[in-house]
């Protein structure tokens, strides 16, 4: 019985989508003066990897459910199945470029998604793409995702963790790991780079990700390299706003350039052929994260309690109903679960196992492999 009361708690909110920027609850004017007064006692230069915000700065949702929700959450044209159905090496690497655009997303200036749990999971469907996450290290966070893409034989692992720093004016937050894309039918790897995510409190506040991304195709000989503009003051004298992006397509050997690719990663993204001078837009952001939705329940029985929105459900629905009280103790419940947790694998000797992926630690980074070659069909779905 304890078990179905919990089981009615899946509280499934909505992903941030483009539109919803104009919501005057997340404008900077109304968070600024609540974080200001949290970062008094933050010195310059701190780790705020363990930091912990009110549920007022938090989002609905917890770190791993945004990261799986730049996988599956999309509307439109399925963009990661058409890297695989161009006939051409030189149109599967547009398309590549073209999906890990897509994966950008607004951020939310001063509100920030729960440190997810070590163990958490989050799974779910959208289409022929069946997306798996894992929190798989606590200290530092670390993230697991694998993705695979039934029709078109797509495999996407994900490992990534990140540190924040203190900057004074700003908090700087390195994204570390990899990101790789296989095309199995093809026989071709993409190995992507992540951007650096700016979160400015002055001159002007304001989150943005910045920094260069570089997608290599070692059997193709095909490389992109992507500049994610910062917000700084010299840039927007130039006239570049903070979600501008440029970059090339070209060979990796010869350094020979194929392509200009420029434009807002909000808006629109443009490749220019640089031997015949054409324009194509290669990424419209309106069609593809503008009214997203969350995803429904397609069998109860099948959501385990890692599940990222079972864990966080109480939380969640205290924050949506702007109940602040029982949102901050139900967060508090969750963080002293996992101390008790760990204090028993401590006392037992134990050691953590995550479920889907194993994971390896190479001096101060970490790599991810998942342990099953596909991922099945989720019991959460996007319909």
């Amino acid at each position: 019985m304890a078990e179905e009361e919990m089981r009615k708690h899946l509280v499934l909110a909505k992903p941030f989508s483009l539109e919803d920027e104009k919501d005057s609850e997340h404008t900077a004017s109304n968070v600024i003066r609540k974080i200001l007064s949290l970062f008094k006692t933050v010195r310059p230069g701190s780790d705020l990897t363990n930091f912990q915000l009110p549920p007022q700065l938090n989002l609905p949702r917890s770190q791993l459910q945004c990261y799986g929700e730049m996988v599956y959450s999309f509307v439109g044209q399925d963009l990661l199945g058409e890297c695989s159905r161009r006939d051409l090496p030189i149109e599967r690497l547009k398309s590549v470029v073209t999906w890990n655009i897509s994966t950008l997303r607004p951020v939310v200036f001063g509100m920030s998604p729960y440190n997810s749990v070590l163990g958490e999971t989050h799974h779910v469907s959208n289409g022929h793409i069946n997306v798996i996450a894992e929190q798989v290290v606590h200290h530092p966070p670390v993230s697991a995702l694998h993705a695979t893409h039934e029709q078109e034989n797509i495999d996407v692992t994900w490992c990534q963790y990140f540190t924040p720093k203190f900057r004074g004016t700003h908090v700087d937050v390195e994204v570390k790991g990899k990101r790789v894309m296989k095309l199995l039918n093809h026989i071709e790897t993409y190995e992507m780079d992540q951007p650096r995510l700016i979160m400015r409190f002055l001159p002007a506040p304001g989150a943005y990700w910045a920094g260069k991304v570089k997608i290599k195709c070692p059997e193709t000989d095909l490389e992109a390299e992507l500049h994610l503009i910062s917000d700084s003051f010299i840039e927007r004298f130039r006239g570049n706003n903070n979600r501008s992006i440029k970059g090339k397509i070209f060979e990796s050997s010869s350094g020979n350039q194929l392509y200009n690719i420029f434009g807002h990663w909000d808006r629109t993204v443009m490749a220019k052929n640089i031997k015949t001078g054409e324009l194509e837009v290669i990424y419209n952001a309106k069609e593809n994260i503008t009214g997203l939705k969350p995803p429904t329940v397609k069998n109860l029985e099948e959501v385990t309690e890692s599940e990222s929105t079972m864990v966080w459900s109480e939380v969640s629905e205290g924050i949506l109903k702007k109940d602040w009280e029982r949102a901050r103790e139900a967060k508090i419940v969750v963080e002293e679960k996992q101390r008790a947790s760990l204090k028993q694998r401590e006392a037992s000797g134990e050691s953590w196992v995550p479920k889907h992926f194993l994971v390896v630690k190479d001096g101060k980074d970490w790599d991810c492999s998942p342990l099953q070659p596909t991922v099945p069909p989720a019991p959460l779905v996007i319909t």
